[in-house]
């Protein structure tokens, strides 16, 4: 984690010990996954991802290893024994890391969203899905089907930051993320909306991704005041480092792309005494605006 996520490594200090390395066991497994899913390694640079093929190939690796670790059967891979360990402790199951699979599986068929729906459908797979596992590691009853609904909105926020973050990178390694409608309105195709002529006009589509963004991170407060102290803390903290990405990208329109987004150290410590606070307080606020997209809203990736 220290080295594939330096905003979740802060705020995952803040948690209790049990929770803290539980989490660190879930990570593993998602970083992991992620990984050979994309030909990578701790999230670095997209490595070469071969023909359809071989990147479905990948994607059935990963259904594998992590049924066996469910199954209490060895992986020959830490990460994944890690998540058979943090699954039999809190409970997580197939279904639960059946819908993150779900996420590599759309990028291996080289899929892009269509619609603002088809975006956070994706959103959903590869980090609103981790929302709902993470709660069930922090305690959370898979019945309270309310609270993992927030857990869930975290994700959905955290992974908009990465699409706004990750635009112009997403573009050299052949992906786009954002809605082909929304291209269309610019009157672009995938690839040419990152194009460093076209860095204005794309920034003037950021106040439409980042609202969407702040919408489910105000949503998941809501969540997260249910949860122990320690819990929330962290939680809260997480929300406005990854928040602050989003905002960042925004704030600095057609410069946003230069160089990659980061969060200091100073700026994190600042998040992170602005969330205890904000824990100790405890009374989140309503969205001013109704959620659209929830888990519920998604299905199982054809094919699955």
């Amino acid at each position: 984690m220290a080295e594939g996520s330096h905003s979740f490594a802060a705020a995952s200090k803040l948690f209790d010990r049990d929770t803290r390395e539980r989490a660190w066991l879930l990570y593993a497994w998602c970083r992991r996954c992620d990984d050979i899913a994309d030909n990578q390694d701790k999230g670095g640079p997209l490595g070469d991802q071969g023909d359809l093929k071989s990147a479905e190939d990948r994607v059935q690796a990963i259904r594998v290893l992590t049924k066996r670790a469910l199954d209490e059967q060895p992986t020959a891979d830490f990460a994944f024994d890690a998540f058979g360990l943090v699954a039999d402790e809190t409970g997580l199951d197939w279904d639960m890391a059946k819908d993150m699979i779900g996420g590599f599986a759309l990028d291996a068929t080289r899929w892009q969203p269509k619609t603002e729906r088809d975006m956070m459908r994706y959103c959903y797979h590869v980090a609103g899905s981790v929302g709902v596992m993470m709660a069930v590691v922090m305690g959370v009853s898979k019945d309270d089907g309310e609270t993992l609904d927030r857990a869930c909105d975290l994700g959905l926020a955290f992974q908009i930051a990465n699409i706004a973050r990750d635009i112009v990178e997403d573009a050299e390694a052949g992906r786009c993320y954002l809605p082909t409608n929304w291209l269309d309105e610019m009157g672009w195709t995938a690839g040419e909306h990152a194009h460093p002529d076209n860095r204005f006009r794309l920034a003037s589509m950021m106040p439409r991704l980042i609202a969407l963004m702040e919408k489910h991170e105000e949503a998941s407060k809501l969540g997260a005041a249910r949860l122990r102290f320690r819990q929330r803390w962290a939680v809260l903290a997480a929300a406005r480092i990854y928040g602050a990405i989003g905002r960042k990208v925004l704030s600095r329109g057609q410069l946003a792309w230069d160089a990659r987004v980061r969060v200091g150290g100073p700026e994190k410590l600042w998040h992170v005494i602005a969330a205890l606070f904000e824990a100790l307080w405890n009374r989140p606020a309503q969205p001013a605006e109704p959620i659209l997209w929830t888990r519920h809203d998604f299905r199982p990736v054809a094919g699955w």
